[in-house]
């Protein structure tokens, strides 16, 4: 998998879908693990604590989910999220389809809220690379990165200048190659593991 998409962080989208009277509240946020999943979850318990009911469902990117009851709800098409729907009943009961209709319904109003108002972001695998170099090779290695697809996420400038640079997975090959050249074996570059960041 290259990339996937979640919520942005420190953001909680919410939807709501009434049914013959009883209420459901999808309320989404963006998790990294399990106890975030967890805390949040918690959380939702004690703010709609006079609700009939408080679905969790959470999906991490490593494939690790948890759905409760009939699977619901589901069907965002999200990953690294934690999705709470709070049912307020209505007095009427609307029978296991219903339920699962209704869930799914409020969880997908959460994500719409959430992709109108751009909260919705795009997790690409993408690899750090950091190069030393002289000043006066600084601006044709800039620019050699640039060209190879890099996004500069940073300069440091000391005796040497520090080019902390960020590639979608697998273009940092050729950039490396290049400056193997470009260098003739003197070049200075150390590429860390690949991450998921937006990019």
């Amino acid at each position: 998998m290259d990339s996937y998409f979640t919520l942005q962080l420190n953001i909680e989208a919410s939807g709501e879908f009434v049914d013959r009277k009883s209420r459901f509240i999808a309320q989404l946020v963006h998790i990294e693990s399990e106890d975030e999943a967890n805390a949040f979850i918690e959380m939702v318990r004690k703010r709609h604590y006079d609700a009939r009911h408080n679905v969790p469902a959470w999906i991490l990117v490593d494939g690790r989910e948890r759905q409760s009851d009939d699977g619901e709800p589901s069907g965002a098409e999200l990953k690294n999220v934690c999705c709470v729907v709070t049912r307020y009943f209505g007095g009427t009961l609307l029978g296991p389809g219903g339920l699962v209709r209704a869930y799914t319904a409020a969880t997908q109003a959460a994500v719409a809220a959430a992709q109108e108002a751009g909260q919705i972001v795009e997790m690409t695998s993408v690899v750090p690379v950091d190069v030393h170099v002289a000043y006066p090779q600084y601006e044709q290695v800039l620019r050699l990165a640039q060209d190879s697809g890099a996004k500069v996420s940073d300069t440091e400038y000391a005796d040497a200048v520090t080019l902390h640079l960020v590639f979608k997975a697998g273009e940092q090959e050729s950039f490396c190659a290049k400056m193997r050249e470009l260098m003739a074996g003197r070049e200075e570059i150390e590429v860390s593991t690949p991450e998921f960041a937006e990019f």
